[in-house]
């Protein structure tokens, strides 16, 4: 065989293999989301791709009996392929090793030849494959199918051995395909980085996932923040609570805020007043609304929304399993929550930054609110056991907190600076420097 033939034949064998690298990496890295955009846009040969990958075994299969053939043959066909104008060479122009030009020359070949297939059969084809590999899988699927039919008795037998390999150790037999949160927060995070995601489409879409796992519990104004208008009060009282506490909505108890009959609007009230129409509650009883959302303290976020959306309201009591009142939230709470990071930071009231690695943080501040802050933390020890920092804190000092009680956790100091009763309000916490951290 002239060396012109041999030249052009390990020229095929190496387009060849290049095609089998190049086909390898691109469906083997093709995302399946982006394929799954391009075929609901029309391109069949994605909805192609995407059925190989699921029967990857016979893809896998069909790429490893090319290779390995081609392989073959590029060894028998460039074997010492340039060992004799390498041994002239050397007799040539370097005589003190005539003796060892056959071995020399022999090696000199096998060396070009298999750099050839590194280079232009595999790394530069794989390099390649890895920059679109969406885009290439769909260009060569056509071809790739057809090698698949091609080699499908050897696939048959190399590709039953190995499924059977695979059930004797319970290797699962394809990749599962499961997106998780974490993968959806990667993709947002490079997004962001490479500009595609803006700041606030980040903040909103973190916010979105972060309504799966909140206690509705997290948001709501407590039991002894609520407002609420008795049977028995008077008319005087009402007009104070209503003139302090400008909101919308009322609750109206028997007695005590654990017995609840229902809510009265401001605007149904005030006419009322202004016309002289009222002496105490008794007189509205017709008025107030008994249809009242009330919903258990175990709930997320996103299921308060639903309910939300279900019952037509914009308010619910919270009950915990006791059936007390433990707080109230409306549909502004949770929207405020979605929306706090890119219309306002909905916690600055709650979280002052004192200086450089100090703050002070109000105890009622709901733990996710403080990790958005202390950004070195992201998980407090048990933090499904409470919802606030002052939770947390009596979770660590296993007490009721006093005033000066300190936690160490991560590379942060936790104070309590101020005490109300039992509750606490207000806590210092401080960043660590290096030498205490390092102590």
């Amino acid at each position: 065989m002239s060396i012109g033939v041999r030249i052009l034949l390990i020229l095929i064998l190496i387009f060849i293999c290049a095609f089998l690298s190049i086909s390898e990496i691109s469906l083997a890295s093709a995302r399946k989301l982006k394929l799954q955009v391009m075929a609901d846009e029309g391109n069949q040969s994605a909805l192609k791709v995407m059925k190989i990958q699921e029967t990857s075994g016979d893809f896998f299969t069909a790429v490893q009996i090319g290779t390995n053939a081609v392989s073959i043959l590029a060894g028998i066909v460039g074997d010492g392929i340039a060992a004799p104008y390498m041994e002239s060479f050397i007799k040539e122009y370097v005589p003190s090793l005539s003796s060892q030009a056959s071995f020399i020359g022999g090696t000199i070949s096998f060396i070009l030849i298999t750099g050839f297939f590194i280079e232009f059969a595999d790394l530069i084809p794989r390099r390649i494959a890895m920059v679109a590999p969406e885009k290439i899988s769909t260009t060569i699927i056509g071809l790739m199918s057809f090698l698949i039919k091609l080699v499908k008795p050897l696939i048959l037998i190399f590709n039953g051995t190995a499924n059977v390999i695979f059930r004797i150790f319970d290797i699962p037999l394809v990749r599962e395909e499961r997106i998780t949160y974490d993968d959806i927060f990667a993709m947002v995070d490079a997004g962001a980085e490479a500009g595609v995601v803006q700041k606030k489409e980040h903040s909103l879409i973190e916010n979105i996932f972060e309504l799966e796992s909140r206690w509705v519990s997290s948001i709501m104004t407590t039991r002894d923040c609520i407002v609420y208008l008795t049977m028995s009060e008077s008319e005087e009282s009402i007009k104070n609570k209503i003139a302090s506490n400008p909101h919308a909505k009322f609750l109206v108890c028997e007695n005590d805020i654990d017995s609840i009959l229902g809510y009265v609007s401001s605007k149904d009230i005030l006419p009322r007043m202004l016309n002289g129409e009222l002496s105490g509650l008794k007189n509205i009883r017709e008025i107030y609304n008994k249809n009242l959302l009330v919903i258990p303290n175990t709930l997320t976020l996103s299921e308060a929304l639903d309910r939300f959306n279900e019952a037509r309201e914009d308010f619910a009591i919270i009950l915990n399993e006791y059936g007390l009142v433990v707080g109230l939230v409306t549909l502004t709470d949770v929207v405020n929550t979605l929306m706090g990071d890119i219309v306002y930071q909905d916690f600055d009231d709650q979280i002052i930054e004192r200086g450089e690695g100090s703050w002070l943080i109000d105890g009622s501040t709901p733990v996710e609110d403080v990790k958005k802050v202390l950004v070195d933390i992201n998980k407090f020890p048990e933090e499904d056991t409470y919802e606030t920092i002052a939770g947390f804190m009596m979770y660590m000092l296993k007490t009721i907190p006093k005033k000066a009680a300190t936690v160490n956790f991560e590379n942060y100091t936790f104070e309590v600076v101020d005490v109300d009763k039992f509750k606490i309000d207000q806590l210092l916490v401080t960043r660590k420097n290096s030498s205490e951290i390092n102590n």
